[in-house]
């Protein structure tokens, strides 16, 4: 094949897989066909495909987390760092390497607590997501999400061990503005101190919040639980009498 042929056929890929994101057919946090199942349906070599993709990495559309796996970002993420900012975040600002275990993650009714809480109906559907968030490997806290349905209707599809909850919300255009906060000191269950790998009784600190979007939505309840032999937290007060 000719290379001005296959620059073509490469350019025809690449804009039939953007309008694929654009519209939604392939949306942010999901994975994309392999190479080889690309190549089948576009009926062209892998190389083509690989090069197409390539194309969208740079462009901020696609994003490679191995050599076989590709995922939609949708747009490039822009984060202000001014802002609130998630567990990916901060470990990185502090040379750490994050990472997630997704313990359960599935849709449920949002009850009178919940429903109150996001200003939705009790029937109305929200995520529940627990997850262990881990430092170099080492286990820090154990968090539990609470997120209106109807925010990010395909959660369900996106892998939450490759992208952190602040990207999935950029992603779908939510702007975190301000959050609810409370601190207290509490015993897990027995089976949360086994996920956190501490003995049974062992006390943590207990983070509760409320978080709002710049539209004065709250849109995402955390239960967090962190250890306390793993972390420390640094409070500033100032007299703006």
């Amino acid at each position: 094949m000719k290379t001005a042929c296959k620059r073509m056929i490469t350019q025809q890929v690449s804009e039939i897989l953007r309008i694929e994101i654009e519209d939604g057919d392939l949306y942010p946090g999901t994975k994309i066909p392999t190479d080889t199942e690309l190549a089948e349906m576009f009926g062209v070599q892998k190389q083509i495909v690989r090069t197409a993709i390539e194309v969208l990495v740079k462009e901020g559309l696609l994003k490679y987390i191995s050599d076989k796996e590709v995922y939609v970002l949708g747009h490039k993420i822009e984060r202000n760092m001014e802002k609130l900012e998630g567990f990916t975040q901060t470990m990185v600002d502090r040379n750490m390497k994050p990472s997630f275990r997704i313990v359960s993650k599935y849709l449920r009714m949002a009850g009178n607590l919940y429903g109150n809480m996001f200003g939705i109906k009790p029937e109305e559907p929200i995520f529940y997501i627990k997850r262990m968030c881990y430092a170099d490997g080492d286990s820090i806290s154990l968090e539990e999400l609470y997120i209106p349905h109807y925010l990010i209707p395909k959660m369900v599809g996106i892998d939450l061990s490759v992208f952190s909850v602040y990207e999935v919300y950029e992603m779908y255009g939510i702007h975190l503005a301000e959050a609810e906060q409370t601190l207290d000191l509490v015993r897990p269950s027995l089976n949360d101190a086994k996920l956190l790998g501490i003995d049974a009784g062992t006390p943590v600190m207990l983070f509760q919040s409320l978080t709002y979007d710049t539209d004065g939505r709250a849109i995402e309840f955390n239960r967090n639980y962190v250890r306390g032999d793993k972390c420390n937290f640094n409070v500033q007060f100032s007299d703006k009498r």
